[in-house]
């Protein structure tokens, strides 16, 4: 190494989360659901986080959700036409090593392992094959799949050439869907936005049995050359992980065509967007309501 090169092995980042809620009528009484701390994982590491709401809340709880997520259930009594959640994070991310995709197992093999009287799969690993609501396993998912993984293809090949051609292919339109957009509609338009990306590929993936996660979180944009970054114009991001025996979970980024590398901040992982959003939860009152929400991630080094 030459003198005063530097060598990166991570990167620290903080990433701010307003989220305002605004009632057309007043809320009596409203229960939600967060998830918006990340979690630690082996290339994560938390270093602080914050959560601030008005009204303030009479109960907050911090639990774990049955995916190991970071989740806080929230109790609010007093009476409002405003709900503002602002979640404030600083997070050291390692860059990963290259994984040689190529020496992954077979595909089909993988697809067995959980189903075959001889395999050996953990049943949380396993539970990630199945389809959810939001990723049905249809004919024409399966077929989407079928054109990346040829008989023999390493697991994480065919994984990787699916995240290529999406990329590649598909446009990013966030006027395209909506939450309630069923993938057969993003494979026929080829457009839409990172949770729909990350929900054709999981579809398309459980259809050929093979274990991948829907990943929640953050991602750090540069704005173009000679541009200043917009505060607040980031947003939320979503990705997928596959599973091989080999290497365990790895992450996949159709939106970005990437296999993220430290500038990805994972929040929290399930089957599909509804079991890791970011707010959820149920109303007394209030009738029609807007949401704003102002995303901020930077590097902190």
């Amino acid at each position: 190494m030459d003198q005063g090169e530097l060598t990166v092995s991570h990167m620290k980042l903080d990433v701010s989360h307003r989220t305002t809620y605004t009632y057309r009528l007043p809320v009596a009484q409203s229960r939600h659901v967060l998830h918006l701390e990340p979690r630690p994982t082996e290339q994560q590491r938390i270093v602080g986080h914050t959560i601030l709401i008005n009204p303030a809340p009479i109960s907050q709880t911090r639990i774990r959700d049955y995916f190991g997520n970071v989740a806080h259930l929230l109790q609010i009594d007093e009476e409002h036409r405003e709900l503002v959640v602002h979640a404030r994070s600083t997070i050291e991310v390692d860059i990963p090593p290259l994984r040689d995709l190529a020496t992954t197992s077979p595909w089909e093999k993988v697809a067995r392992m959980g189903f075959d009287a001889g395999g050996r799969i953990d049943a949380d690993v396993l539970q990630f094959a199945l389809r959810s609501r939001h990723t049905p396993t249809t004919r024409e998912a399966i077929s989407f799949a079928r054109e990346f993984f040829q008989q023999g293809r390493p697991v994480l090949e065919g994984a990787m050439a699916l995240t290529t051609h999406m990329f590649e292919e598909f446009t990013f339109d966030p006027a395209a869907t909506d939450v309630s957009t069923p993938i057969a509609k993003v494979l026929a338009l080829r457009r839409g936005v990172c949770q729909d990306f990350a929900h054709l590929a999981l579809a398309a993936l459980r259809g050929l049995g093979l274990p991948a996660r829907y990943v929640s979180g953050y991602l750090l944009t540069r704005p173009p050359p000679g541009m200043v970054k917009l505060v607040g114009a980031d947003a939320s991001h979503a990705w997928l992980s596959v599973w091989a025996p080999e290497t365990g979970w790895v992450d996949f980024d159709p939106t970005n065509g990437v296999i993220p590398a430290g500038e990805h901040i994972t929040v929290a992982w399930g089957r599909d967007y509804e079991d890791v959003s970011p707010i959820s939860g149920v109303l007394l009152g209030g009738g029609d309501q807007q949401m704003t929400v102002a995303v901020d991630v930077d590097s902190a080094d």
